[in-house]
């Protein structure tokens, strides 16, 4: 499967204070509803948030939570304390609501609901592991390069060669042509 959209439904009391608290934030109201059941959804570029209202909801109790990944949470920290510094005077670091100090690992806000949005770096995809051939050829260039040591390059390279049965194509055949060039600089054939 792909293109899939996951938003999270969170509760509130108010679905119009709610409403107010994220159009200073930034977001946009994309849906209202008051009846049947009080429900909202809003928006801030890639952002969903939906809330549904729920009468004698204690944001104080509230257990409610949700990560938003973003590249640059610092961006975002400013962009909310922007509008709360606008609306508030200030940016509420106690009660509800409120936001932390932005830090390394990013901050939060606890929306009027009493739900804790928590903004967190973005995770990428990891680069996969380096093959033990990959190594061997970095290890190769370097002692051939760095260090004139041809020999002991050679010999690290042919071991990788022989054992390494999970490098690509494309790692062996760099691997087999920097093996090539030690051998023409030691003068021995292939």
């Amino acid at each position: 499967m792909a293109n899939e959209v996951t938003i999270p439904l969170l509760p509130c009391a108010s679905i119009d204070e709610v409403a107010e608290f994220y159009v200073m934030l930034g977001f946009t109201i994309t849906h209202r509803q008051r009846r049947p059941n009080p429900y909202l959804s809003v928006r801030r570029e890639d952002v969903n948030l939906h809330f549904f209202g729920i009468r004698g909801h204690d944001p104080e109790q509230s257990y409610s939570s949700c990560l938003i990944q973003v590249d640059d949470t610092r961006e975002l920290f400013e962009a909310f304390a922007h509008g709360m510094r606008t609306v508030y005077g200030m940016v509420p670091l106690s009660g509800i609501p409120r936001m932390t100090r932005p830090r390394r690992d990013g901050f939060l806000v606890v929306d009027p609901g009493g739900n804790w949005i928590r903004i967190v770096p973005a995770v990428r995809e990891r680069e996969p592991a380096p093959t033990r051939l990959a190594r061997a050829l970095d290890s190769a260039v370097t002692l051939a390069g760095s260090h004139g040591a041809e020999r002991q390059a050679l010999r690290i390279l042919e071991g990788a060669l022989a054992r390494e049965v999970h490098a690509s194509e494309e790692e062996r055949i760099q691997a087999e042509e920097f093996r090539a060039k030690l051998l023409a600089r030691l003068g021995l054939h292939s």
